[in-house]
């Protein structure tokens, strides 16, 4: 019981650098969101919208998901999506060995499935875990949507047509969630004064690019 609750507190005061490492997202108070902030936002949307879904979700399975998802950033740190760098380029390997040094400091069946749920959600392959990738991208917007219009960068104008749609097709709701959210982005941009139609060609030519 003992070296339970010890391992279980190491991964706590390790959990606790989330309250602390910023994202590239903005409050709309004008300060950074942590990705403990956007964790606890995923959360409450799952709860909010997870009966609305065409295809039934196990909740606690959905939020289990959603508090671990990003715990590895604890070590590896957010990296924003945009970015090109050499840690960019390492992402995938330094989030791997996170998780497996996550699952080592409990050395439990706790630790175990934190490690499956993990993978699980990178996976995206089953109901839970599409439901929140879905929410973890549409998080973002939101949150940016919330922000004084000049912490966005150029681009993300591109982003609004091009980052979310995948994660949200497959279901109905989601997929209106999704067009509201951009509605609401493109308001902003055109209240900034951008030419949203040359975004969208511009997101439209990338989408190409990548297939």
């Amino acid at each position: 019981m003992k070296q339970v609750i010890h391992s279980t507190l190491q991964l706590i005061r390790l959990a606790e650098r989330l309250k602390f490492e910023l994202r590239h997202s903005w409050l709309s108070n004008g300060r950074r969101e942590s990705v403990a902030e956007h964790t606890w936002q995923m959360a409450l949307m799952a709860v909010l919208m997870h009966r609305y879904l065409s295809q039934p979700v196990n909740l606690e399975k959905t939020l289990k998901m959603i508090l671990i998802h990003d715990l590895i950033e604890a070590e590896a740190g957010d990296i924003p999506f945009f970015e090109k760098s050499a840690r960019k380029a390492a992402k995938q390997k330094m989030e791997q060995q996170a998780i497996e040094n996550i699952k080592h400091t409990l050395n439990s069946e706790t630790g175990d499935e934190i490690y499956e749920l993990w993978y699980e959600f990178e996976g995206a392959a089953t109901p839970e875990a599409r439901f929140a990738k879905a929410l973890d991208n549409l998080e973002v917007q939101i949150q940016h949507n919330l922000a004084a219009f000049d912490t966005w960068e150029e681009i993300e104008y591109e982003l609004v047509y091009n980052k979310m749609d995948k994660y949200c097709d497959h279901d109905p709701f989601l997929k209106e969630l999704c067009n509201q959210i951009k509605e609401e982005a493109e308001n902003k941009m055109i209240d900034g004064g951008i030419d949203v139609k040359s975004a969208k060609a511009r997101s439209l030519r990338q989408s190409r690019c990548q297939v």
